[in-house]
């Protein structure tokens, strides 16, 4: 005997932050790819290869801000026949490539900044200065943005680590002007995107360990299967002992779980499984369940 459980109450809502996240990521994508252009043309005009750099790391936001948005237009469409559950998984695959492109991007700055530091070039710090203040003026309005949707969403997540990137790049490169203008070194610069390249490090790193355990169909943070089955053989009237227990998530917040449940012979199955679906939901948030029904143990 099977059942499927799913819960829908909060569906409304989480449709809302849904349609909410995809909003402000297309505002942070057009922003970003906006400026992006504007600090390239600063860069030619003032030959600071930190701008050019920081204009390539705005460029890698852009495009993973519209992947994002790209994401999030996708995993609304419905369930079909390749695709059963729907493609909700697609913004924790998305997050995933992010956190793979960050360590690509913290990779590069360190070889940038080694490259600088060994042959150090004139730049018109005052124009530097000009256009990294432009630049943090528009990060900080970018992440403002990413900041109003959903932070427990692994894709908003990504988004707000490669703008915090970028907003730490544009202080970085404020400080290496206002350096360059009182002493005229210019290894400053370097030095400072070396040290915003270990602050990415440290979020790139969590942001792919989390997606990464999403993808490997890891039970969820705060689950703990032994926990689950001693607990419904404990509290559900008529289940004996529950075995084979998986529970993993299809997205960050569709908590999935398939489960034997051994029960007494004069027991309702009907009613065992609505006690069960009823534990799983309100004690665990488990959405959705399959449950095998069994009068002896496999």
């Amino acid at each position: 005997m099977h059942s499927h459980s799913h819960r829908h109450g909060q569906a409304g809502g989480h449709r809302h932050g849904a349609h909410a996240n995809e909003r402000r990521t297309l505002w942070a994508a057009l922003l970003t790819g906006g400026f992006m252009l504007a600090e390239v043309a600063g860069g030619l005009v003032s030959g600071s290869l930190a701008l050019i750099a920081d204009a390539a790391h705005m460029l890698t936001d852009t495009v993973a801000l519209g992947l994002a948005f790209a994401a999030f237009r996708l995993a609304r469409r419905g369930a079909g026949p390749r695709h059963t559950y729907g493609l909700r998984r697609m913004p924790v695959l998305v997050a995933f490539g992010n956190g793979l492109a960050l360590f690509f991007i913290v990779g590069w700055i360190v070889i940038e900044a080694i490259q600088r530091l060994a042959a150090p070039q004139p730049i018109l710090a005052a124009t530097m200065m000009a256009v990294a203040l432009g630049g943090l003026a528009v990060n900080i309005a970018v992440y403002a943005i990413l900041h109003g949707a959903d932070r427990d969403n692994l894709n908003i997540r990504g988004a707000m680590l490669h703008v915090l990137g970028d907003l730490l790049g544009s202080l970085a490169a404020i400080a290496a002007a206002l350096v360059i203008l009182a002493t005229g070194w210019t290894g400053a610069d370097p030095l400072l995107s070396i040290l915003v390249a270990a602050i990415v490090l440290v979020g790139a790193f969590r942001l792919t360990r989390d997606s990464a355990h999403i993808l490997l169909e890891g039970a969820p943070s705060g689950i703990d299967i032994d926990v689950v089955a001693q607990d419904l053989a404990d509290t559900v009237p008529g289940v004996t002992g529950v075995h084979h227990v998986h529970v993993w998530s299809l997205s960050e917040d569709g908590v999935m779980a398939t489960l034997h449940a051994v029960v007494d012979e004069e027991v309702d199955g009907d009613t065992v499984l609505a006690a069960i679906r009823a534990r799983l939901s309100g004690e665990f948030g488990i959405g959705h369940a399959t449950v095998q029904i069994e009068r002896e143990g496999c």
